[in-house]
């Protein structure tokens, strides 16, 4: 029997935000199921990262290497593969890889159900979710805005439990309410966790976090309230034993530690995300502690579930004895960057003379930041252009290059960054120059 599969992808949220005091339910799937302990998206923004998980491939592969780029009617996305091999295909809550709200139907990415907004940050607020039906028509959901998406996923269970399906549900929280620049939580929600802890990059490096940090949480203690009440949906339904349940993030948070708002930087903060999958071929997995990326999730679902892998995606399947030994990463908008992680090092470089947000890659980078995450795990001491440290640099140099190309880009030059003797071992060269008018705010935030 094909299994059924659920993909739970939530915007904004920190790696470190899954234990048993915020998220209790995704702990015990992660402790029972599987686990990538060191997961990252493959661009610290929206659209890209959505692309990648649609996809499986490189967000300058598809070309939606930034915000406001349509994902091209030729792409082939988990929902033509699912629907090929005769599943219900569903689709709720954000997708912001659209020209539009509400969505045409040529830009669904071939998902056959659909209640979704293209950017639900603007159609919607805490209390009063908008999204779009089949016939493009508006919808009110009821209730806080999560909960409004999980009661519309058990809906869409409930209508196909005697078929195989595939069902995207796509959250808002933990990501800001943007016209305001706040966090908010239900009733009672954000108390609980105000002032309570603080990751140490944000005790570190400041930011908005002690403002805001406390709506961020209660807003991830509601989500896994309701990851909570779709288990227990499809255990009433007989379907629990017989469903892949995967929750993941588009991308992490700073907090404007790093540049002017919360994403768009080469640092875990930004770029690591929870990923958890339950259900058959993943219960009793353990954890997978190398580093993964979450373009590795669309070949890994479509294996789980018995379908052929294609040959154009990017990414491998977790489990994959071929799986490189590092994460390679692009980054747009605030920069044209790019940067490998490994189990130790992260290495990064920027192209100095592109445009984040007209330049989707480059001729020639510099190197600019280069971490020792087993001596410094947050992050705060670049060694970029210490010479106790540069046949490190130098052999990672070499290693990005190649994940380059094999990405499909032109292999382009590396500069070494300029010896750093005397350099000061608090990291002032973390924090990226705030963004920009012409790089960023023209943009639809997300």
């Amino acid at each position: 029997m094909s299994p059924n599969v659920i993909v739970l992808l939530t915007d904004q949220q920190r790696w470190d935000t899954v234990g048993p005091e915020f998220t209790p339910t995704l702990d015990r799937m992660a402790r029972y199921g599987t686990q990538a302990t060191v997961a990252l998206t493959p661009q610290p923004v929206c659209a890209p990262a959505r692309a990648a998980l649609q996809t499986g491939r490189y967000p300058t592969t598809t070309g939606v290497y930034r915000n406001d780029r349509v994902l091209p009617e030729s792409e082939r996305t988990l929902a033509h593969h699912f629907d090929r091999a005769g599943y219900a295909t569903g689709y709720i809550g954000k997708w912001h890889l659209a020209s539009q709200d509400p969505v045409p139907p040529e830009e669904r990415g071939g998902y056959q159900s659909w209640l979704a907004a293209n950017l639900l940050e603007f159609t919607s607020d805490a209390y009063r979710t908008v999204v779009f039906d089949d016939a493009g028509e508006p919808v009110m959901l009821p209730g806080y805005r999560s909960d409004a998406l999980v009661d519309a996923a058990v809906r869409f269970i409930a209508d196909h439990h005697d078929e195989p399906f595939f069902l995207f549900v796509s959250f808002l929280e933990p990501h800001h309410q943007n016209e305001v620049d706040n966090y908010p939580a239900p009733d009672g929600y954000e108390e609980r966790y105000q002032g309570r802890w603080l990751p140490p990059d944000l005790a570190a490096l400041g930011g908005t976090a002690a403002q805001h940090l406390g709506g961020y949480l209660g807003q991830i203690k509601r989500l896994d309230e309701g990851l909570g009440r779709l288990l227990d949906a499809l255990r009433s339904m007989d379907l629990l034993d017989d469903t892949i349940v995967a929750y993941t993030a588009d991308h992490g948070s700073h907090f404007k530690t790093r540049n002017g708002e919360y994403k768009r930087s080469c640092h875990d903060a930004s770029l690591r995300v929870p990923l958890v999958l339950r259900g058959p071929g993943f219960d009793g997995g353990g954890a997978i502690t190398r580093p993964v990326s979450t373009i590795d999730l669309p070949p890994t679902l479509l294996q789980a579930a018995g379908l052929e892998v294609p040959q154009e995606m990017q990414g491998s399947p977790l489990r994959s004895p071929q799986a490189p030994d590092e994460v390679f990463f692009q980054v747009s908008e605030s920069e044209v960057g790019r940067g490998i992680r490994t189990s130790r090092w992260k290495y990064y470089v920027v192209a100095d003379d592109a445009d984040g947000w007209d330049d989707p890659s480059a001729g020639s980078y510099r190197e600019q930041a280069l971490y020792d995450l087993d001596s410094d795990p947050h992050e705060l001491v670049n060694l970029a252009g210490m010479a106790s440290h540069a046949a490190v640099a130098a052999e990672l140099r070499g290693r990005l290059l190649r994940r380059m190309v094999q990405a499909g880009e032109a292999e382009p030059r590396i500069l070494a960054a300029p010896w750093a003797q005397g350099r000061q071992s608090s990291d002032t060269t973390a924090r990226a120059t705030p963004l920009t008018p012409k790089r960023f705010g023209h943009q639809r935030p997300s």
